[in-house]
């Protein structure tokens, strides 16, 4: 064979290579529907039937598009049963930097999955639980998760372990489950999803009291984690719930309100808007080192049936930041623990800016100002606040449907008026701002 020759099979060697790589650069999409089959292709004239089947084909940059109505989810769908958990849906596939693997609502619709059938004895069950990093998950709503064990306990909607990950307009809602647990990884974003009327009646005392709307519970080195936009009410525990964190976390523009009741307002578990932090009885040395410092910044705590903004026994402060708490119990309850988590103090370390309370049965406890940073609140400032410095002060606005790109929904509740002595009253703590000075409280008044 003559070197020309070879060269020729060569290049085209080379170019049915490059063909065979080349046709897997354009990502693929697939689809599940509720009269979908598992036998059948994945794709929009011939559906999978479930997301764990889907799971199967993808690869890196492919997605998932569930179409919408109701998926009546049985437990012969159970993925895995491993030790107490039954986890029902497991993506523990990755994608990769800049390809993630999306699951995500088709179009304008509504995909809703409903475990309502779903009780395995003696376990706890997880709807869905994500192992895997690099996913994206859309528009996906979760209803009637089950408790089944009588003792403490606990069955969630969404769990992530994985890192890099972006859950966005979830929804988690009449179940007995928490609506959102992130237990391990790091650089995950939770945007603009809502946990609300969870309330487990079944285990210990039928009072709900380990069911919040979020949780964020995972080990030292799971870091840059966030919550935004999200909205947590009528969850029978709290709204957010940080305790025994090994790791900070970041949550920002977050409503909690109603928490710690049923719809009909009777009382069920502890009801704080926001508790951030805290170990309860965990010894010293298997605390966490260094303690993680939390942040909250331009949330709403309303209503709530304890604390709005609740330390929750932490051992140092947080951050909270340009932060609106009305009608809670304890608009902010600021106890911390000594370092060796033994005595309860006032809270020490705090740093506190441009935080709004109103019309709280108790305003600001357990707070330790000398020992802790907390200028430039409402407080510790010279102004005086009455309903004419609100827009509107109907919290039921709070539960108002979202915009249409998923954001919260834009509302009067607690917003102020031009003529309001509590605007340019804060301090630049890095947030936007307008005017000559941030405004106190979760809402910028816009200078026209």
């Amino acid at each position: 064979m003559s070197f020309l020759s070879s060269k020729i099979i060569s290049s085209v060697r080379l170019l049915f290579l490059s063909a065979l790589c080349g046709s897997r650069l354009v990502a693929a999409e697939y689809y599940v529907a509720t009269d979908g089959n598992d036998t059948n292709s994945g794709t929009l004239a011939s559906p999978f039937a479930s997301i764990q089947r889907a799971q199967k084909e993808v690869t890196a940059g492919d997605t998932v598009y569930v179409r919408g109505g109701t998926y009546k989810m049985s437990e012969a769908m159970i993925a895995q049963k491993k030790g107490i958990w039954a986890d029902v849906t497991l993506l523990n596939k990755s994608g990769s930097s800049g390809q993630r693997i999306k699951y995500w609502a088709y179009r304008n619709e509504k995909p809703i999955f409903d475990f309502t059938e779903i009780k395995p004895a003696n376990q706890r069950v997880t709807a869905f639980l994500i192992t895997g990093s690099w996913l994206h998950l859309k528009g996906l709503e979760v209803i009637g998760v089950q408790v089944t064990i009588l003792t403490h306990t606990q069955s969630i909607c969404f769990e992530n372990q994985g890192s890099n990950n972006l859950y966005e307009q979830l929804s988690m809602h009449d179940g007995q489950a928490i609506g959102f647990w992130l237990g391990k990884g790091s650089n995950n974003l939770i945007l603009n999803c809502d946990s609300y009327r969870n309330y487990d009646y079944t285990s210990e005392d039928h009072k709900g009291g380990n069911v919040d709307g979020f949780g964020f519970h995972p080990p030292k080195g799971s870091n840059n984690n966030v919550f935004r936009g999200c909205r947590a009410w009528f969850n029978s525990d709290d709204g957010f719930d940080f305790i025994s964190a090994g790791s900070s976390v970041t949550v920002e523009n977050c409503w909690a309100f109603y928490n710690g009741y049923s719809p009909k307002f009777e009382s069920l578990g502890d009801g704080n808007g926001f508790k951030a932090g805290g170990y309860g009885s965990t010894p010293a040395d298997r605390l966490p080192n260094p303690i993680p410092r939390h942040v909250i910044r331009g949330c709403v705590a309303a209503r709530n049936k304890a604390s709005g903004f609740y330390a929750n026994h932490h051992l140092g402060g947080n951050d909270w930041f340009n932060n609106t708490a009305y009608r809670n119990s304890t608009n902010f309850k600021m106890l911390c623990r000594s370092a060796d988590n033994a005595t309860e103090l006032p809270g020490y370390g705090h740093k506190m800016k441009n935080n709004l309370g109103y019309k709280g049965r108790r305003e600001v406890t357990n707070l330790n100002e000398s020992a802790s940073d907390v200028t430039g609140n409402y407080f510790n400032l010279p102004v005086t606040i009455t309903d004419k410095d609100f827009l509107g002060l109907n919290d039921a606005d709070l539960m108002l449907p979202r915009q249409a790109n998923g954001d919260l929904p834009l509302i009067a509740f607690l917003h102020l008026k031009p003529d309001s002595d509590l605007i340019n009253k804060g301090m630049d703590v890095g947030l936007p701002f307008s005017g000559t000075a941030p405004d106190l409280g979760a809402f910028e008044h816009a200078v026209k």
